[in-house]
Formats: structure tokens, sequence, C-alpha cells
């Protein structure tokens, strides 16, 4: 088990470094080109180390680790929390591209099965932060309230728009960039910087950076594509 967990760990470092030197280059690079697509598989596939890394340390942490003390409780929680959130963003972000085409209802149980947990867990974790007073499970977990509840609301419309693929890609995936951002700003930089906490307004900062994004670009192409139809 320790032998794993080491394992896990160094996947999820390393993993996680990666994703951070490219999330930024689908995001600046012209959408649908080579090297658009060929830079977001290369950060898809960290964020699916970093994710199930994340996932494993954190189980572990709460069920096997002997040297766990209770105050790391709810840190353990949050990971397991961010692990489901970006790992859950990435898998939308991705699988929305593969039903461009749809226009009926979309039921599938593995795509319906993580807008279902994030809302699901993200309430629980949210009521548990209340409970033991502790303020970043009280309010970040309304982000994947919020996530689940848009993913699960768009495979269950029937869709009508020409631009919903590329809107919900873009929302699924930088999502995902500010789980990404959020997790270093709580875990990484605390240890790179050997201090011991940050101060709350630096877990929000990259919503604050990341929502002015998804709104400009989700905005942008929607004017594009919708736009174009309208006039036609």
């Amino acid at each position: 088990m320790e032998f794993m967990f080491m394992v896990a760990r160094w996947s999820h470092v390393l993993g996680g470094f990666l994703a951070l030197c490219v999330f930024w280059i689908p995001i600046v690079t012209k959408k649908g080109r080579k090297t658009h697509r060929r830079s977001g598989w290369v950060y898809v596939i960290a964020m699916s180390i970093v994710s199930i890394s994340a996932l494993y340390m954190g189980i572990y942490r709460l069920a096997w680790d002997p040297s766990f003390h209770a105050e790391d409780v709810p840190f353990s929680w949050f990971l397991i929390f961010i692990a489901i959130l970006s790992g859950g963003a990435a898998w939308y972000g991705i699988r929305v591209l593969r039903y461009k085409r749809r226009r009926n209802t979309h039921k599938h149980v593995i795509d319906l099965f993580f807008p279902i947990l994030l809302l699901t867990f993200g309430i629980a974790i949210s009521i548990y932060g209340w409970k033991i007073d502790f303020p970043l499970l009280k309010f970040f977990p309304i982000i994947g309230v919020f996530l689940g509840g848009i993913q699960l609301q768009y495979w269950l419309s029937a869709q009508t728009r020409r631009s919903h693929w590329i809107v919900e890609h873009i929302i699924g995936m930088l999502s995902c960039c500010i789980a990404t951002v959020t997790a270093f700003a709580v875990f990484g930089a605390p240890r790179l910087l050997q201090i011991e906490s940050v101060s709350l307004i630096v877990w929000v900062i990259p919503i604050l950076v990341f929502a002015p994004l998804i709104f400009g670009f989700t905005n942008y192409y929607t004017n594009k594509m919708d736009g174009k139809r309208s006039a036609s």
C-alpha cells in the first residue's frame, strides 16, 4: 500500500507539472488546429493521471494511512472532490466533441454519471464544510454543484444551436483548468514556498481569472456560429 501511495504521489506531481506547463497552449492557439488538438490531448492525459492519483491518495489517507491526523481529514476530502471535479470536467469537455451533431437528448449512463456525482458530492462536501466550519469546503464545492447541474441539463436537453458543442467544450476544459490551478494554489504552492497555508483569496483567484475567459470565448463562438445561421 505504501509503495502504491508513493507511485501515486509521484504520478500526481509529474502529471500536475505537465498540466500546468501545457494548459495555456490550447487556450491561446487557434481552435481546431493541430497545435490546439495535440496540446489539448496532452493536457487531458496529464489531468487524467492527476485525477486518478489524487482520488487514490485521498481515499488512501482517509482509510489506510497510519500517520494520518484528524486535522488532515478536510484536505483529504478536498483532494477527492477536486479529483472528481477535474476528471469530470475534462471528460465532459471531450465527450461533447464526440456528439457535436446530436439534436436529441443524450442519456448514456457513462456521461450522466459524472454530472450526477459532481452534483451530489458537491452538496454533501459543502454541507460537511459548513458542519466543521472549513471555508474551502464550504464554498468551493458550489462550483461542482453548478457544473454538475449545467452538464446534466445539457445532456438531457435537445440541442438546436449550432454552437452548443464548442460552448460546452470550452466550459468543460476551462473548468478543468480552474481545478488544476486551484489545486496547485492550495496544495503545491504552499509546499513549494514552504508556507503552512495560503489566504482564501488565493483559492478564488483561478475562478476570477478563468470565469471571464469562459464568458468571452463562449459569447464569441455563440455569436460567430449561431449568428451566421440567423443571418442565413
